[in-house]
């Protein structure tokens, strides 16, 4: 691409907000160098890469970007022998820093990104040094300086130095403020000169002082003396700190190995963080422009679906809908002065930058953009004072250099074609040119004024007209594109908004010749029967969400409905099996104070009496089941009926969720007789279910064998108190899960009273726990604040 294109466009205002995003200085590095690629694979991993950024952006929040620097010169020199100071070693361990947290963000909660997620690549690709990170975070205390932790050596010697220091002020402190020497001193402070504590001592009063003259102040009237008592202490201090500075050279040494060690994981992910900071950058962006990826094709296709242009505050611009390539290759565009022509054409050819250079477009989503070698731009007044050319002559050559340059894989704009000079002449060479692009099928766009490029238009094949919608009422543009319909320029009404006298507007209306008027009261009919067509299509559109919306809680109201009547007959039938049940109770009841009679009394009551009784209470019982299934349970069901049904056969009653015995083979109707305990009823066969008594009692058998060994090993509190918030969380856990495997309903967590620390840290992990229903502090009896007392759901 042109440079002057890319300027024309101003994509160098993207790249400058896009620098804006970036954390560091690498990635603001490889922002300055973005360019728009010619290749669709490129482009498409570009996009993609993008686009897995939002996704992390809007999964995990936004990453920690901090602590990234160049630091490629500093390994160099690290591998070559030489010695990095604190600073430089600085820069190191936040660049491990950095490393560490962005691989920790992105493989935290690993199952929400897919494997493929480039962003999820890069970062799991980032290598770590823990030891040596904290190693250089413990050895170094500022840009100049080592800490005192960075070896016990350099420790010893530095409190060594301490040491020597007080001893020697306390001997200084000594000397200047004794009744003695008072009178000798200039004033009564401990300085230094060099690296030697000295004392201010009057000219006059040199003899008094024995010692070393280290200076004189400028008047000659103090000279700063180094005691004799404290010579051998200074002495000592001085080795002391050429100690401390072979040290430091060895620790620095030592540190500098280290690094060298890993200078390549080091220069591979400094690599790696550029390319995040910079993908991380274009994310950004496309969150504040509300960007999509756009479908990328070959076939040099644009469809932009309510683009709105980057550059323009989103409260002030209009979303338009742009379509070339698909049915036409050639599109002319017209309408009025400051009615949105412009800013089309700017829009389409930056929208074709930004998706080749790998970001997202402010569009909705679907919205195609093809992949073209060339761009060209013919937009704005070039007009040049130095080199002698009007705007007409600036245009032409501008379009001259296009011609020569085009070919069939190029986008073209043109900004007011044949401007500028004799409006016949012009529009005579305006339409030759785009004759000779639309022969080609090359995709052009061109906005214009001329009549003679809106009939042509009309009447080629490949080229389209599109106009900027202008609304006649409000004499006013509304920005918007309206592809199929040629636009007026509307240079009267503008006049007259502007001011411009009445008499003068239809003077120029009079010179007007017949075709130009009729041209014009075409353009208006046009016009007037799109607006009135989109106002009834509008309408339409209105009273056909009504409709769906009448329809929906028509849905809701019948669900609502059903779900009621649901309720009600499960309600029934839930009551239903109650009467049965207690009826069976009864009934077996009665059976057992009969069996009972019947031993006690053999003798005393006849046999047939005894059956007699039996056979009337199993007819109530019938009798009883009979109505009530017949009142309130469905005689037949929706459960596939069970197939090779024997006589024995164990079966569930669905209805009534009893199990039963078969008795007699179904019948015509379908309709099963089944010994449910003392019972015989009549049941559709499709409401039984044949059953696996086997396997059930196993079933039944290992599950109590199961449950009762975890509830039998799970107590019902958990003693956490002398641990730290992370033993103590991670025990909770442990033992939450295997109380809610067992079954238990409330348990205890003791954490002690203490400062409270570790109550709250325990109060946090509860909130987050997703068996926990609630959680209360104890009450009196069960250890008040010292416990938490724990629901599980």
């Amino acid at each position: 691409m042109e440079e002057k294109v890319l300027k024309v466009l101003e994509y160098d205002k993207i790249i400058d907000i896009l620098k804006e995003r970036a954390s560091s200085q690498l990635g603001k590095t490889l922002v300055s160098e973005l360019l728009p690629s010619m290749d669709a694979d490129a482009v498409k991993q570009a996009l993609s890469e993008t686009t897995d950024a939002v996704t992390c952006i809007l999964r995990k929040g936004f990453p920690p970007m901090g602590g990234i620097h160049e630091i490629r010169t500093q390994i160099r020199r690290a591998e070559a022998g030489g010695m990095l100071n604190p600073g430089e070693l600085m820069k190191i361990a936040d660049v491990l820093r950095a490393s560490r947290k962005l691989k920790g963000y992105i493989t935290q909660d690993r199952m929400e990104l897919a494997d493929t997620n480039t962003i999820y690549q890069l970062c799991t690709a980032l290598g770590t040094s823990r030891a040596l990170e904290d190693r250089l975070n413990q050895s170094i205390e500022s840009e100049d300086n080592l800490s005192d932790f960075a070896s016990p050596q350099l420790a010893n010697i530095r409190r060594n130095i301490r040491k020597m220091q007080e001893s020697i002020k306390e001997k200084l402190n000594h000397i200047i403020h004794s009744a003695h020497n008072k009178k000798y001193m200039q004033d009564s402070v401990v300085t230094m000169r060099g690296d030697r504590y000295v004392v201010p001592v009057k000219q006059e009063h040199r003899s008094q002082i024995p010692g070393l003259v280290h200076d004189m102040s400028s008047s000659g009237a103090t000279l700063f003396i180094e005691p004799m008592a404290v010579v051998e202490a200074n002495n000592e201090i001085r080795q002391l700190k050429n100690r401390e500075e072979q040290e430091i050279e060895r620790i620095l040494m030592e540190l500098t190995a280290e690094v060298a060690n890993i200078s390549e994981l080091l220069g591979a992910n400094i690599v790696i963080l550029a390319q995040l900071d910079f993908a991380f950058a274009k994310a950004r962006y496309s969150l504040d422009i509300k960007g999509i990826e756009p479908v990328v094709n070959t076939q040099r296709k644009i469809v932009i679906k309510r683009g709105r242009h980057p550059l323009i505050a989103p409260q002030n611009v209009v979303p338009i809908d742009i379509s070339l390539g698909e049915t036409f290759s050639t599109m002319v565009i017209t309408g009025p002065n400051t009615g949105g022509k412009t800013v089309t054409l700017k829009t389409t050819g930056l929208f074709v930058l930004m998706t080749q250079s790998g970001l997202h477009i402010p569009a909705a989503e679907n919205s195609e953009m093809g992949i073209f070698e060339k761009l060209f731009a013919d937009i704005g007044d070039e007009q040049s004072i130095e080199q002698s050319l009007s705007t007409f002559s600036s245009h032409m050559t501008n379009i001259v250099h296009i011609l020569k340059e085009i070919d069939d894989n190029s986008l073209a704009l043109f900004d007011e074609l044949g401007a500028g000079t004799d409006p016949t002449e012009g529009a005579a060479l305006a339409t030759a040119i785009l004759e000779s692009l639309t022969r080609r099928e090359i995709r052009t766009m061109a906005t214009t004024h001329y009549s003679e490029l809106k009939l042509y238009a009309m009447s080629t094949e490949g080229v389209e007209n599109t106009c900027c919608e202008f609304n006649v009422e409000t004499l006013r543009p509304t920005y918007r594109l309206l592809v199929g319909i040629p636009g007026r320029s509307n240079a009267f009404a503008i006049s007259k908004r502007l001011g411009l006298g009445d008499d003068i507007i239809q003077e120029a209306q009079n010179f007007l010749t017949g075709e130009d008027i009729q041209f014009e009261e075409l353009l208006s009919d046009i016009q007037r029967n799109r607006l009135a067509t989109e106002k009834e299509r509008e309408q339409a559109e209105r009273d056909k969400r009504e409709i769906q919306r009448l329809k929906e809680v028509s849905k809701q109201e019948k669900k609502k409905l059903e779900d009621e009547k649901g309720a009600i007959i499960n309600q029934a039938r839930q009551e239903a099996r109650r009467v049965i049940m207690d009826a069976k109770r009864e009934a077996d009841e009665m059976m057992e104070r009969l069996k009972e009679l019947e031993k006690t009394h053999q003798q005393a009551i006849e046999s047939q009496e005894m059956m007699a009784v039996k056979q009337s209470i199993r007819q109530k019982l019938d009798t009883l089941d009979h109505q009530i299934a017949e009142s309130v349970l469905p005689r037949k069901g929706y459960a596939k009926p069970p197939k090779n049904l024997k006589i024995g056969d164990s079966v569930m009653i669905l209805n009534l969720n009893q199990k039963g015995t078969v008795l007699e083979l179904p019948d015509k109707d379908g309709q099963v007789q089944i010994q449910a305990g003392i019972m015989k009823i009549k049941i559709h066969i499709t409401q039984l279910r044949l059953l696996d008594e086997q396997k059930q009692v196993l079933d039944i058998i290992q599950a109590s064998r199961a449950t009762g060994i975890k509830t039998g090993s799970v107590k019902l509190e958990l003693d956490i108190r002398g641990h730290n918030i992370e033993e103590a969380t991670e025990k909770a856990d442990k033992y939450i899960d295997e109380a809610v495997i067992a079954g238990l309903h409330e348990v205890s967590l003791i954490h002690g009273k203490g400062t409270g620390v570790l109550r709250k840290g325990i109060h946090d992990f509860l909130k987050k726990h997703a068996h926990v229903a609630s959680y209360r502090l104890g009450k009196y009896g069960e250890g008040e604040s010292g416990v938490t007392v724990v629901t599980l759901q």
